[in-house]
């Protein structure tokens, strides 16, 4: 029974698109095709964190834009659209992967996100649950190396076997990220769910001034 629920975590879907040109030549540019499968997940672990770089602006309300592929053609994105792309990795190498949320306060985020936002709480924060060495584990293929290095913040390391979920502080003791609820699992992006409570939650959702340029904002602040 356990193997037949899990299947679902091995389908593709419009969003979770392993099948895709894109995201097959993404697998294959950074993972060995001859090594053991859980080796060639952590490796395409490393490459959507740090490849893909964080873009907390890129929200959409089109399902379209958070296709694994779509992510792969911008090489940017936020949780969401990156924990996506790192379930189709493992999909597409016959690794179980489910979506995973939780809402988190973020308590090193930019002035202007918070701004924008509304507040320091992440709704809806995504990440990837991985069936590995016969269990789940928590996956937060997130924040790319540079963002870590210039916020000071631990980066999230995965060995497979472990959880790997935000840390409470940074590197100098500042209070970082708080979970403050688990959501779930989901086969799928909930997207109708998800942007439903953006838009009561977030005052700001659907102001096409919400966007800026993020790399710029991250550079004053780490300057300061």
């Amino acid at each position: 029974m356990e193997n037949t629920h899990r299947k679902q975590y091995l389908q593709p879907t419009p969003t979770i698109d392993f099948n895709s040109g894109i995201v097959q030549d993404f697998i294959r540019d950074n993972s060995r095709e001859h090594d053991p499968v859980a080796k060639r997940v952590i490796a395409l672990y490393y490459a959507v964190r740090d490849q893909v770089r964080y873009d907390p602006y890129t929200p959409s309300e089109t399902p379209a834009d958070y296709a694994a592929s779509r992510t792969l053609a911008m090489m940017r994105g936020w949780c969401v659209p990156k924990s996506i792309l790192y379930a189709a990795c493992c999909r597409a190498l016959s690794v179980p992967a489910r979506l995973g949320y939780a809402d988190v306060r973020n308590h090193l985020s930019t002035e202007n996100l918070r701004r924008q936002m509304g507040t320091d709480i992440f709704y809806w924060h995504g990440y990837t649950d991985v069936y590995l060495h016969d269990q789940w584990v928590k996956a937060t293929p997130v924040f790319n190396i540079e963002l870590c290095e210039k916020f000071r913040l631990k980066p999230l390391e995965f060995n497979g076997l472990e959880d790997s979920i935000y840390h409470p502080f940074d590197l100098d003791g500042r209070q970082h990220m708080e979970y403050l609820n688990f959501r779930g699992t989901y086969a799928d992006l909930p997207f109708e769910e998800m942007t439903r409570d953006f838009a009561k939650l977030y005052p700001n959702w659907r102001d096409p001034a919400r966007k800026a340029d993020f790399d710029r904002e991250v550079v004053l602040e780490t300057s300061a």
